[in-house]
């Protein structure tokens, strides 16, 4: 017969499980570093970016002021304060905050393939004759002498190692053409942005190119 008594041990099982529940120590610092380190993944970006996150006016206000300190001391200090601010945030606005970066690495991710996309274009331009035919072809529009001169002077940079000037003028037309046909598109679905890095390359160092 089963023993009525077996497993009492004089408490009940539930006076633990509020304290089961609670998160460790090792656990509560994990989150603390987590949030630090998305404190000071704003901090590092843009302040136009940054503005435009949806978080309380206090959390924004910390993240810009940091944005603003050159002395190292005091910018570890705020940041150490940006911090404690992220914290005081509720599951739901970390979400958000997670989610708008989130989005900003996978507009960084098309930026890159499209920056590539552009470098390859105009490597053919350099290499393929038919390449300009077949890209006024498309761009009636564009100026052939034009890009026929700096194609021409393009060359000459490569074979005598000067200056890629030519070069990166051929890339900014590219780029151009691809920023107008990504906001033709985007008229067409009824779409507006403000924003016009958007349809570039956000962020990149034009000179390197």
């Amino acid at each position: 017969m089963p023993n009525p008594n077996r497993g009492s041990c004089g408490f009940q099982s539930t006076e633990f499980e509020q304290e089961y529940e609670r998160p460790s120590k090792s656990q509560l610092k994990r989150d603390m570093t987590a949030l630090q380190k998305l404190g000071q993944e704003l901090v590092d970006q843009p302040r136009d970016r940054v503005k435009r996150v949806p978080m309380p006016e206090d959390v924004l206000d910390a993240i810009l002021a940091c944005q603003l300190i050159k002395d190292h001391e005091g910018r570890r200090r705020q940041i150490q304060y940006v911090g404690k601010k992220m914290r005081t945030l509720d599951e739901e606005e970390i979400a958000a905050i997670q989610r708008t970066i989130d989005s900003w690495r996978g507009a960084s991710k098309a930026e890159t393939a499209s920056m590539h996309s552009l470098e390859k274009k105009r490597d053919k331009l350099l290499t393929d004759d038919k390449a300009l035919t077949a890209l006024l072809e498309q761009y009636p529009h564009l100026d052939a002498q034009q890009l026929r001169t700096l194609i021409r002077n393009a060359r000459k940079e490569q074979a005598e190692n000067k200056p890629p000037k030519a070069y990166r003028e051929i890339f900014q037309i590219l780029k151009q053409l691809q920023i107008a046909d990504k906001k033709a598109a985007a008229l067409e679905k009824g779409e507006t942005d403000e924003d016009e890095d958007e349809y570039g390359i956000e962020g990149q160092d034009e000179s390197d190119y």
